[in-house]
């Protein structure tokens, strides 16, 4: 521990996988190696559901909270502040309640898809807002890290509160407070506040993640521990796979790590098609959402990608001029006219425009994927089309 874990070259054998690639991780499943399957969420597969992540800058659920004059936004989830206002809270926990606005996204549906096939171990979450149940994941396959809004108690006396009683609270914007007739203190959803301990759940259930065959970390920055420690957790020969926006933690240090880069939906919509469940996803997750919602996530899964991929052109232009830079201040005229390169500073400004050079070309690699795992869809499971003969059956991975 504390020591800087080694990445994996592309002369390093995977122990497992005949590869390191999405059809590989497919192909194990197919072949019945895969039985128990451990999945770890965050926020990100949420996002296409238009549930903020908390941390992405603008668009993240505490840069949204500034409108409630917090002393700082994080205080919303603050035991302490909430036992002096609970009403921001409840502002929050109105946007955010299950059912109220948000409904479940393709990845929460292909979850249950792994639940349904007997395939999934255990699904550790660090998201709050139940879309994993409501996409049709089995309550004791979730293990909500951080709590969630499936029930509430009293913060003082601890009694539970009715969750009919508490969902009318939330609708009118109103502060509960327990009705036991004794206490009368302050009701709080079973979400893990600042200073909270985590649900003991999360510690019986940590023993999964050794009981793996096949690990899926999905939409997480894995920036907050012990949740971050997880995917460490994992028997060396067991494949990783991460479906995020970039590489996080400790991926790509192990033998058997495969990295999607790029929108969870994609990917997942990709390893769909792999093990050839992509149909059977889809019109899952349109008959649980609803056609308007369905076409709704992918016109907003289309708009990101675009706006990565303008993100990304830029990066790469901006690459272009620093490597172009560097040539010119990196050598000097010999005598004869000859340039010759020049060591030292101007080396390490070459290296770190290589760096992100290879980074946009990263980028570039997941946005087109995601642009491959989306196209057609609109066609073939659109609302004018909504009967099984009807659907046109796309080529590849589209």
């Amino acid at each position: 521990m504390g020591q800087e874990q080694s990445q994996v070259t592309e002369d390093t054998p995977p122990l497992t996988l005949q590869e390191r690639t999405l059809p590989a991780v497919a192909d194990l499943i197919k072949s019945g190696r895969a039985r128990r399957i451990v999945v770890m969420t965050g926020a990100g597969i949420s996002t296409a559901a238009g549930i903020p992540d908390f941390r992405s800058p603008d668009t993240g659920l505490y840069a949204n909270l500034a409108a409630l004059n917090l002393p700082e936004p994080e205080a919303v989830f603050d035991l302490t502040f909430f036992r002096q206002n609970p009403r921001p809270f409840y502002v929050l926990a109105r946007e955010l309640y299950p059912g109220a606005r948000y409904r479940p996204t393709i990845s929460h549906v292909f979850l249950a898809l792994l639940a349904r096939k007997g395939l999934l171990h255990a699904l550790f979450t660090q998201n709050i807002d139940c879309l994993e149940r409501a996409g049709g994941v089995p309550g004791d396959r979730i293990v909500e890290a951080h709590g969630s809004f499936a029930s509430q108690r009293c913060v003082d006396c601890k009694v539970l509160f009715d969750e009919g009683k508490m969902r009318g609270f939330v609708e009118r914007g109103e502060v509960p407070r327990a009705d036991d007739g004794v206490c009368g203190g302050l009701v709080k959803p079973d979400i893990v506040f600042f200073g909270e301990p985590l649900p003991r759940a999360f510690f019986d259930r940590m023993s999964a993640v050794k009981e793996a065959d096949l690990v899926l970390v999905m939409g997480t920055s894995l920036q907050v521990h012990p949740f971050a420690g997880l995917p460490d957790m994992v028997n060396e020969d067991i494949p990783r796979v991460l479906f995020n926006l970039e590489r996080v933690g400790s991926f790509g240090t192990q033998a058997d790590d495969v990295m999607v880069l790029g929108d969870c939906d994609g990917g997942v919509r990709r390893l769909a098609d792999e093990l050839g469940w992509r149909d059977e996803l889809e019109k899952t997750w349109r008959e649980l959402v609803g056609d308007e919602e369905a076409e709704r996530q992918l016109q907003g899964a289309a708009k990101r990608v675009a706006k990565r991929q303008d993100e990304v052109s830029k990066l790469a232009d901006e690459v272009d001029q620093a490597l172009h830079i560097g040539d010119e201040e990196g050598s000097v005229k010999r005598e004869g006219g000859e340039k010759e390169p020049v060591v030292g500073s101007v080396k390490g400004t070459t290296q770190t425009a290589g760096s992100e050079a290879q980074t946009a070309k990263t980028d570039e690699a997941g946005i087109a994927s995601e642009n491959e795992a989306l196209a057609g869809v609109g066609d073939q499971y659109s609302s004018a089309n909504t009967s099984d003969n009807a659907k046109t059956k796309t080529d590849g991975t589209g």
